[in-house]
């Protein structure tokens, strides 16, 4: 009697454990899976590996016409931007694939790419409808500098007489060309120079961040492509951006500062939070270390005049888009100029400028 009243006791809180692990672990498991569900956008550590926005399954379907209604800003004074737009002229090429074009490169077409002066998509194969220019090769992480390469040598033989610089972009990055054209600006094309983020291991110049873009001067672009003819420069490396950063310093072509004039950086490696929200990138985390200048998180991490962002998934890039060239604060004449007039003429054509545009809104407002 007693030894069957203990089976009993044994077997009920054996079934009671059960149940109660059982429990547990449903709601264990339903916390970790809301867990994952909120976590950010997270990168690995390796700089050249591939990231979770490489496999972005959050995509947008269909493309907008961001830009068709400007009325807004029909009357903002733009002779600044336009007249550098015809001074300062880029080619954007744009390193992308027959699987991205509909996820990741249309939304760059119908962004930013509209405000270089020639654009360009390059991929493995060739799509006329899109279109892009085929180059023969394979795709794949391990063939991005064989890409860049080829590219590169494309816009050399047919379109080196109508830019004076040339910029590589990837399908998710991000690029304000106005911000560009001024930092260009100040330099000539016969230089031989290029821009990016500046990144220091291996190589004493340090080289460009290949996911922020690089833009090479005319010079730049022909001596690179001239080099591989002389073997000078060879394929040494799947890595596209150190591999390059290799052969600038081989045919001397400079690794240029694109700080703004208050030493901010323009060329962003990530999307604007990783940069601006504090400890969102862990000390560990290998971006720390590849900075060539010293890197600041927070609200000075990042110039007025940013040029670049990088893991720009569809989305972003079209809030970017808003956020940039769309979304004004109600009262304000915007008249930010990082280039302080160096002379009384310079000052007094400023301010004619603004009186123009002032005068200009009264007109339409009467």
């Amino acid at each position: 009697m007693a030894s069957s009243k203990s089976l009993m006791n044994l077997l009920t809180f054996t079934f009671g454990s059960a149940i109660g692990f059982f429990v547990c672990y449903l709601l264990f498991s339903i916390i970790l899976e809301e867990q994952v569900k909120i976590q950010p956008h997270f990168l690995h550590n390796d700089p050249h590996g591939q990231h979770s926005s490489d496999t972005d399954s959050n995509q947008l379907q269909g493309q907008m016409n961001f830009n068709a209604d400007f009325g807004q800003h029909k009357d903002e004074n733009k002779n600044i931007a336009e007249g550098l737009y015809q001074k300062v002229k880029i080619l954007c090429w744009v390193m992308t694939g027959p699987q991205n074009l509909e996820k990741k490169a249309r939304h760059v077409k119908a962004t930013w790419a509209q405000r270089c002066n020639k654009i360009l998509f390059m991929s493995s194969e060739e799509n006329k409808d899109f279109p892009t220019v085929g180059l023969e090769a394979k795709e794949g992480r391990d063939q991005l500098y064989w890409k860049t390469i080829k590219a590169f040598q494309y816009v050399h033989d047919h379109y080196f007489d109508d830019a004076d610089w040339f910029m590589k972009a990837d399908d998710d990055t991000y690029v304000i060309l106005d911000n560009l054209r001024w930092l260009l600006s100040k330099y000539s094309p016969e230089q031989p120079i290029y821009f990016g983020r500046r990144f220091k291991p291996y190589v004493k110049q340090g080289y460009m961040s290949g996911g922020a873009g690089y833009v090479l001067s005319k010079e730049a672009l022909k001596r690179f492509v001239a080099a591989f003819k002389t073997s000078k420069c060879s394929h040494s490396s799947s890595i596209e951006d150190l591999a390059l950063g290799k052969c600038m310093e081989i045919i001397n072509v400079e690794a240029g500062d694109s700080r703004d004039t208050s030493g901010r950086e323009t060329f962003h490696p990530f999307v604007p939070e990783h940069h601006l929200v504090r400890g969102y990138l862990p000390k560990t985390f290998w971006y720390w270390n590849y900075n060539y200048y010293p890197a600041v998180e927070g609200p000075g991490c990042c110039s007025d005049l940013a040029v670049s962002f990088h893991y720009v998934d569809s989305m972003t890039m079209y809030q970017l888009e808003y956020l940039i060239y769309h979304l004004r604060p109600y009262g304000y004449l915007y008249r930010y100029n990082p280039d302080p007039a160096t002379s009384p003429e310079e000052q007094s054509k400023n301010e004619a400028l603004e009186d123009n545009q002032k005068l200009k809104q009264k007109v339409t407002e009467s």
